[in-house]
């Protein structure tokens, strides 16, 4: 494999990339229970990205999984594969939970963390290099995330369950755009209530 890049992404931080076909991103929690959020687009039609609701409905017709795993395939809203997930040491990854906002920590924890940073805010800053903005923004993927579901179907955040030096590595199946949020929620437990660096390793046969 040559590395076509490999950067550490600091606790808090927003990351983008574009990966052509058939490149490799690896993105490794440093020093455990980090999540970290993503968003996925075609980097020649912008306007086509990433959906769970195709790429979940898909899963269940094969068999598959609520949470996201290896073997998953991320699907677009045109139904094309963005990328897969072709090794993971975590098990599972959630797609539903959403991105933290200053308004959902408000509503949630208390008008007192209106103001805290939140990955909304890192993925419009991320959007905004390439032209898009809120409208863009769509339903996104947790990697590391632990989302249970309770028996009365409501979804809740626990303790995160990658350990150091855990890692999902994606391959692109078309040229595609990554954003990344490295989630900087400290109000529940998806960052261990500390959020940390992250290092992401981009890489091609």
């Amino acid at each position: 494999m040559n590395i076509v890049s490999d950067m550490v992404v600091p606790a808090r931080a927003p990351y983008s990339a574009t990966l052509k076909k058939g490149q490799m991103m690896k993105i490794i929690d440093l020093e455990s229970q980090q999540a970290v959020d993503a968003l996925f687009y075609n980097a020649h039609d912008l306007s086509e990205r990433y959906s769970v609701q195709d790429t979940l409905a898909a899963q269940a017709t094969q068999g598959g999984k609520f949470y996201l795993e290896t073997g998953s395939v991320l699907l677009s809203n045109e139904g094309n594969a963005l990328v897969r997930i072709i090794a993971d040491t975590c098990g599972f990854h959630d797609s539903c939970a959403g991105a933290c906002s200053c308004e959902s920590n408000s509503v949630r924890f208390g008008h007192e963390t209106r103001f805290m940073h939140a990955c909304r805010e890192n993925f419009l800053t991320e959007l905004s290099k390439y032209g898009l903005g809120k409208r863009d923004l769509v339903s996104n993927v947790n990697f590391f995330m632990n989302v249970p579901i309770r028996p009365n179907g409501e979804l809740t955040v626990d303790d995160g369950v990658s350990k150091p030096g855990g890692y999902v590595e994606l391959r692109a199946e078309m040229d595609v755009l990554v954003l990344i949020s490295n989630c900087p929620q400290v109000n529940n437990p998806c960052n261990g209530f500390r959020p940390t660096p992250i290092r992401i390793i981009v890489s091609e046969s």
